[in-house]
């Protein structure tokens, strides 16, 4: 359970991250919609996406696993500011969904990058 545990949470953060990508490079309206309102279309869409799938596979990437949760918790906490100061909680009467799911995986991915700090090389003592 214990070596399953850390694997099944680095796979709920890259499908989140990954199943989220879709929306941003097909340029889906609620994509292009939140990402006017903050004032990064089309640039920071496409850039995020790009990002979110780095993150995602360094993420599964047993080396890379530290600058995978890394870049994520960087990622989703922009977007977890955003919402806070310029989205809302709820986006186009999503009920809050695309806020929680980030929170969900800020959440998840702190716990990740905690559960590999030994892996951070400048953490380690010389």
């Amino acid at each position: 359970m214990k070596k399953y545990f850390p694997l099944a949470l680095r796979l709920i953060v890259a499908i989140i991250l990954i199943q989220t990508l879709r929306f941003k490079f097909s340029a889906h309206p609620d994509s292009v919609y939140i990402f006017e309102k903050v004032g990064l279309e089309p640039i920071g869409r496409i850039g995020i996406g790009i990002l979110e799938l780095i993150a995602a596979i360094l993420i599964l990437i047993p080396k890379t696993i530290w600058i995978g949760a890394g870049l994520t918790l960087g990622l989703i906490g922009g977007a977890i500011v955003m919402h806070l100061t310029k989205l809302g909680i709820e986006v186009k009467n999503d009920g809050g969904l695309l806020f929680g799911t980030a929170v969900l995986t800020f959440i998840l991915s702190a716990l990740i990058l905690f559960l590999h700090k030994k892996n951070i090389p400048f953490l380690k003592k010389a």
